[in-house]
């Protein structure tokens, strides 16, 4: 149907950079079981970029993220805090190598250094 709503890139971006920041305080808290589910969402997204956006010159470039998402996924399943910080910072400069290559050099992603999301506890459940 020509009416459907398509989301935009930027929308699908915006998604990616809500779980790149709440996976990273689920990691920093050894909240595992929201690590996993938020690594997931991060995947899951990339599938919906590549789906509703294929054909774009700069799409081509997406693969690149997924070995760091694997990475971390690994980390997740290992439940270990190092490894997992290495796994993030992967991938957080996999998203910005893919932004050099696709022309967006000016959005930089970084660590997370506060929590936008004051109404959720990252803590594990005890």
């Amino acid at each position: 149907m020509a009416d459907t709503y398509k989301p935009g890139l930027g929308d699908f971006m915006e998604t990616l950079q809500y779980h790149h920041s709440k996976l990273w305080f689920a990691g920093k808290n050894e909240n595992w079981k929201l690590a996993d589910f938020e690594i997931h969402e991060l995947m899951e997204t990339v599938e919906d970029i590549e789906t509703f956006h294929a054909g774009r010159k700069d799409i081509e470039m997406i693969n690149m993220i997924k070995p760091a998402l694997d990475s971390v996924n690994n980390a997740i399943a290992q439940q270990n805090t190092d490894v997992f910080e290495s796994s993030f910072s992967f991938l957080t400069n996999t998203c910005n190598q893919c932004h050099q290559a696709t022309g967006y050099e000016f959005n930089r992603v970084k660590t997370p250094e506060t929590s936008p999301f004051s109404n959720q506890d990252f803590r594990p459940i005890e």
